[in-house]
């Protein structure tokens, strides 16, 4: 409420008056909703399953030798479908605890804060090696806690990190080696053959692109990186 007092004291009871009910609250919403915007290629890659995705995605094309195939942008694209999928349960919860009334007006901005970690929270949790988060309370100086909920973001974000690092690379190694396998065999068969001179990958191209699409190799990789979470 924005009111202009009686101007140059003249004896009229009002002059102007401006309503501008529920204007600032909007405006604060804008504006902590474009800050969100702006860090959320950070979140996306950080709090949720996109970095274990697109890292096995990694594994996937360099152990095929295709170097840019599929693009980057194919790569990326499918990684963040998958990263939609895997969290859309924990994306559900949040807008239906938190999000939704705070853009209604029925929660305030912590409480929001609050119910909205609660999710995320637990989901990392799910993806987190005890190890990992051990590690993190050592270095704070702080004893583990036994129960998850008292587990702060501080402490769950970097340890969730971790894990899934730990995870991805593990799971991308499982895929590498079969598709390596192939690349050492037929480079020794070659020596054998005293075909030194026919470069290793012209073979092995094909034979890995064959056997990937003979065993369907999407289709388990994409099933292999959902079951995963």
């Amino acid at each position: 409420m924005i009111a202009l007092a009686p101007l140059l004291g003249g004896p009229t009871e009002t002059a102007l008056s401006l309503q501008l009910a529920g204007s600032g609250s909007s405006a604060v919403k804008l504006f902590l909703l474009f800050t969100a915007l702006s860090f959320a290629a950070s979140l996306i890659v950080s709090l949720t399953s996109f970095t274990r995705i697109i890292i096995v995605l990694s594994f996937v094309r360099q152990g095929l030798g295709t170097q840019q195939l599929p693009p980057n942008q194919v790569m990326l694209g499918l990684a963040l479908i998958l990263t939609g999928f895997v969290m859309a349960p924990t994306a559900t919860r949040v807008y239906e605890t938190a999000l939704g009334p705070y853009l209604e007006d029925k929660i305030d901005q912590g409480t929001a804060l609050e119910r909205g970690a609660i999710p995320m929270r637990e989901f990392m949790l799910r993806q987190t090696r005890n190890e990992d988060l051990q590690l993190f309370y050592e270095a704070s100086g702080h004893p583990m806690p036994t129960r998850a909920d008292v587990v702060p973001m501080t402490v769950a974000a970097p340890a969730f990190m971790i894990s899934e690092l730990t995870t991805s690379f593990r799971m991308g190694l499982f895929v590498y080696l079969p598709l390596l396998l192939i690349d050492v065999l037929v480079g020794a068969l070659l020596m054998a053959l005293g075909m030194m001179m026919v470069p290793p990958t012209l073979v092995s191209l094909p034979l890995k692109i064959g056997v990937f699409l003979l065993a369907d190799g999407w289709h388990l990789l994409a099933g292999s990186l959902m079951r995963s979470f």
